[in-house]
Parts: structure tokens; C-alpha cells; sequence
């Protein structure tokens, strides 16, 4: 009975992460079959691919859940250096893919940089910022390295482009450095500077104004930017309240393009109805409430912005993918976390999900020593 306590993780925030694997794989191989027959010559082909990534991810989870979260305090500046210069090589010799360079191409698999860049983030910021302490609040020493570091990221992470990411980086930055106690003077400065820069970039770029454009009324361009969202709101509306079956979309039939990748959660309306898509939205806010208890339970503020972090990461990634296929927000090109189709995507949310892991079996052995010993 004196043996050292093993931590327990969380099992309710793992059963969730596997569910929503398990369910992303089989939406994956519904949305993507007819595109898979025509360019591959097999339905599977994607799924695959997918399930090969779904393996490695649950292998990191695994592996992350056993590390203890301190370690990753002391790792901090090694996966800052590495997103630095993964940043700059991808920008070197990534591949072009739709007027994107944000990836390497390696055996047939797509790796992006960016996509790991935002836990490496989320490492980097809680480990400075704890650190620090009160010293977050004075600008020239605590807040001013931090903004000039995260600016040659966010700087990097344009020039792919990818504005979607930016916003992510932008809003956990945010997140992190509230909960560490910065000066909200200093922050609301730095917000009103950087709101000319936002509008400059969602501006500067045809692109980028014709999806706020197509946003705003898609109807104007239903041939050109507003095609996407229209085909995604037939295919919610096609659904109706309980949806048309499994498999049977229609809107994945070449209408709706891409429909396996940012828009997987159009099919899910259109299979699986309002109720389906609903059901999904109460499993994630379930993640995101295990997750969030697991974050503030840590006796570390290092484990509390750690943990808030990864949990606001895969929050925002959520939002503002339904928010664009629902309309209610511009398109980003976000993807659906665990859901859609990406490697990169799903190893990166796996791999956090084992840092929450890790975080929630401290919390455990640390609950449980104190039942052993509640003079200590």
C-alpha cells in the first residue's frame, strides 16, 4: 500500500477521442468513396490513408499520456526551434497545392508543418509564461519577447498562406497569456494594433475578400466563391431532421467539392439529419468539458495553460469549421478535429489529447496521495 500511485487518465476523455476517431473514419469512407472510385479505382483509398495516420495518432496518444506534462516544460525551446525551421523549409521546398505551400509530400502523404506548429505554441507560451509569473505583466520584460517571437510564427504562417491557422495561433495566444496574468491594458493596446493587420490580410487577397463576399451572400456568386457553402447548406437542408441514411448522400456525388476534407460535417447533416449533427456537437462539448476539468484540476499553472491551451485549440478548430459550413462564419479551410480527412490534422489533435491525458492522471495520483496522506 506504500508503493508509489499510479496515475489513472481521464477514461470518459479517452472514450470520447476514440469515439470520435472511429466515427471521422467511417464519415471519411462515405464522403470520400466516389471521388476515391474515379481517381483511384478504389473506394478505400482514402480511408486508408486515414487509418494509417488514426494508428500513429493513438501510438503518440499512447506515448504522450505516459510522459509526465512537466517534461514538456523543459522541451519547450527544442519544438519551438524545430516549428521555426519546419516554418521555413516548407516555404523552401513544400509542395504547391492549390496555390498553397503549406506542406511535404513524403511517400504519398501530405505532413504540415503548421499543423504541429500550434501545439509546439501552446508548449512554448505555457512554459514562458509560467515561468515568468508577475513578471507577464511588465510589457519591455515579459510580454514584449513573447509578442516577437509568436509575430515571426504568425509572419511565417501567412506567407503559405494560411489564414485559418493564423487565427488559431492568434486566439490560443490570446487564451494563454490571460490565464498567466497579463496586464489587460497591454493586451487590449496590442488587440487594437493588430486589428488594421487583420483586416489588411483578409482584404489584400482577391480570394480571401470574394469568401467574406460569398459569406455575406452567397447567392451573388452561386457558380464561383458561393458554390461551396450553397452546396453544404443543400446538403444540411437534404437532411432534414433525422437525414437520409448512411452512406446515401448525395451532395458527395461531385456536387459539393472536397466533401471528405472541411466539409465533412455537410455529409453528416445530410446523412445523419439535425439530430446526427446535434448528437456530434454534445459529444464534442463533452471532450471539451473532460478537457477542461482535466486542465484546472492541475496543481501546475503550467498544467493549467498546457492543458487550456490544447483544449481552446481544438475548440476554435471547431467553431470556426461550423461555423463556415453552416454559413455562419467566412470560410477558413479549417478542418473538423478528429473528423476530416488530414493526417497532420488528426495526429496533431491525438497527440494533445494524450498531453490532456497525461495532465488528468497527475490530477489522479495527486488526489490520491492525498487521501493517503491528508496531513501532507
Amino acid at each position: 500500500m506504500n508503493g508509489k500511485i499510479r496515475g489513472r487518465p481521464d477514461f470518459p476523455l479517452l472514450f470520447l477521442t476514440v469515439l470520435l476517431v472511429g466515427f471521422g473514419l467511417i464519415m471519411i469512407f462515405s464522403a470520400s468513396s466516389p471521388m476515391a472510385m474515379i481517381k483511384h479505382n478504389s473506394p478505400w483509398h482514402y480511408v486508408m490513408k486515414q487509418g494509417v495516420f488514426a494508428l500513429i495518432g493513438l501510438f503518440v496518444m499512447f506515448i504522450f499520456m505516459g510522459i509526465p506534462f512537466s517534461w514538456w516544460k523543459k522541451a519547450a525551446p527544442i519544438l519551438l526551434l524545430f516549428s521555426l525551421l519546419a516554418l521555413v523549409l516548407v516555404l523552401i521546398g513544400g509542395a504547391n497545392i492549390n496555390g498553397a505551400r503549406r506542406w511535404f509530400v513524403l511517400s504519398g502523404f501530405n505532413l504540415q508543418p503548421s499543423e504541429f506548429t500550434k501545439l509546439s505554441i501552446i508548449v512554448y507560451l505555457s512554459a514562458i509564461v509560467s515561468r515568468k509569473g508577475d513578471h507577464i505583466r511588465n510589457f519591455r520584460r515579459g510580454l514584449l519577447p513573447i509578442i516577437v517571437i509568436i509575430g515571426i510564427i504568425l509572419l511565417l504562417v501567412m506567407k503559405q498562406p494560411d489564414f485559418g491557422t493564423m487565427l488559431i495561433l492568434f486566439f490560443i495566444t490570446i487564451t494563454i497569456l490571460l490565464i498567466g496574468g497579463v496586464d489587460l491594458r497591454h493586451l487590449f493596446i496590442l488587440s487594437l494594433a493588430l486589428i488594421p493587420i487583420f483586416v489588411y490580410l483578409a482584404l489584400s487577397k482577391s480570394y480571401r475578400l470574394q469568401r467574406i463576399s460569398s459569406f455575406l451572400n452567397p447567392l451573388d456568386s452561386p457558380q464561383d466563391s458561393g458554390y461551396q457553402l450553397i452546396q453544404s447548406l443543400y446538403a444540411l437542408g437534404h437532411g432534414g431532421l433525422t437525414g437520409i441514411g448512411i452512406g446515401q448522400s448525395v451532395q458527395k456525388l461531385f456536387y459539393l467539392p472536397e466533401a471528405h476534407t472541411d466539409f465533412i460535417f455537410a455529409v453528416i447533416g445530410e446523412e445523419f439529419g439535425f439530430v446526427g449533427t446535434c448528437l456530434l456537437i454534445i459529444v464534442f462539448f463533452l471532450f471539451i468539458w473532460r478537457g477542461f476539468i482535466a486542465a484546472i484540476r492541475s496543481h501546475d499553472p503550467f498544467g493549467l495553460m498546457l492543458g487550456t491551451g490544447v483544449v481552446m485549440m481544438i475548440f476554435i478548430q471547431f467553431l470556426l469549421n461550423i461555423g463556415a459550413v453552416t454559413g455562419s462564419l467566412p470560410i477558413t479551410g479549417v478542418p473538423l478535429p478528429f473528423i476530416s480527412y488530414g493526417g497532420s490534422s488528426l495526429v496533431l489533435c491525438l497527440a494533445s489529447t494524450g498531453i490532456l491525458l497525461s495532465i488528468s492522471r497527475d490530477n489522479y495520483r495527486r488526489r490520491q496521495e492525498n487521501y493517503r496522506n491528508p496531513t501532507k
